[in-house]
């Protein structure tokens, strides 16, 4: 294991994706209340999971190279 602490490590990933989730979801929430989106047409509906797999695919991918980068 490095010897690298938590602040130097994980806190930045945290805040990345902690703050970075709530001004992107908050972001998505004010989509869906001013009606930009209408999840029942099917264009809008594959980029509303274009949009969620891009974040979720990003803090896994993130943190998978973290875990590695810290632990081989």
């Amino acid at each position: 294991m490095s010897d690298l602490p938590f602040f130097r490590t994980w806190l930045p990933f945290l805040y990345l994706y902690i703050a970075g989730g709530i001004i992107f979801f908050g972001g998505v929430l004010f989509i869906f209340k001013a009606k930009s989106i209408n999840i029942s047409r099917k264009i809008h509906k594959q980029w509303f999971f274009v949009l969620l797999f891009g974040y979720f695919y990003y803090l896994a991918l993130h943190g998978i190279l973290t875990l590695a980068a810290l632990y081989l």
